[in-house]
């Protein structure tokens, strides 16, 4: 039975746990593909198709899959442009996942402490969750270029329960990769909650689940 009167402090994972990246990176290609007509010899969907395959759930960085797609298709664009347009644009297409405001201000409302760790290149993790409109929720957020550690690092999670001021058993983490969120964060002594997330496998760790955001709210409840 756990005793959440003991909690001080949520952590979340950014990218498929509070961010509905599919949904955020279809919105921003299909703006692309309009605005740049040099994709169009390849067809909306299959060009859309093709970057999601090379995109891999976020986890190969643009630089790679723009140059595999200008190569692929013979296309007379420039992959660092393109790169470019993905990072400046990204963040005006950004979604989050039903309830996430409302989780936040429910959240603060009842005096946790909030964070967010998530992989990923400064600027660009930055310029998403201002995309978002959520950064005012947050007391701190690590962000592994900026960090210089990266999960499954078990010294980033200590690094934000640090700055936190709160111990790990008076934290849970809560995000969607079996290995970099549920179990590091588990290794770091807190409480591991997976959301689901199908083709990543799942979790080796006994954690909880929550298949979407406002059921962690029914969870510290109960």
């Amino acid at each position: 039975m756990i005793n959440w009167s003991n909690l001080k402090a949520v952590l979340f994972d950014l990218d498929g746990t509070l961010l509905n990246r599919d949904q955020s990176l279809a919105s921003f290609l299909e703006h692309q593909y309009q605005r740049i007509p040099a994709f169009h010899a390849m067809g909306k969907q299959a060009f859309i198709r093709r970057f999601v395959e090379l995109d891999q759930k976020g986890y190969v960085w643009k630089d790679r899959v723009y140059q595999s797609l200008v190569e692929e298709g013979q296309l007379e664009l420039d992959w660092q442009e393109l790169l470019a347009d993905y990072v400046l644009s990204f963040r005006h297409h950004c979604i989050g996942f039903p309830g996430l405001i409302e989780m936040l201000e429910a959240l603060k409302l009842r005096n946790y402490k909030l964070g967010i760790i998530t992989n990923g290149f400064g600027d660009f993790q930055m310029n998403t969750i201002r995309g978002l409109g959520i950064e005012g929720y947050f007391d701190e957020i690590l962000v592994s270029e900026i960090e210089g550690l990266r999960k499954p690092d078990i010294r980033i999670f200590q690094l934000a329960l640090q700055r936190l001021g709160v111990r790990p058993e008076e934290a849970i983490f809560v995000g969607d990769h079996p290995v970099n969120d549920v179990e590091a964060g588990m290794h770091a002594g807190m409480l591991g909650i997976w959301k689901e997330e199908d083709g990543l496998g799942r979790p080796a760790c006994a954690a909880l689940t929550i298949r979407e955001l406002p059921e962690l709210l029914d969870m510290i409840s109960a």
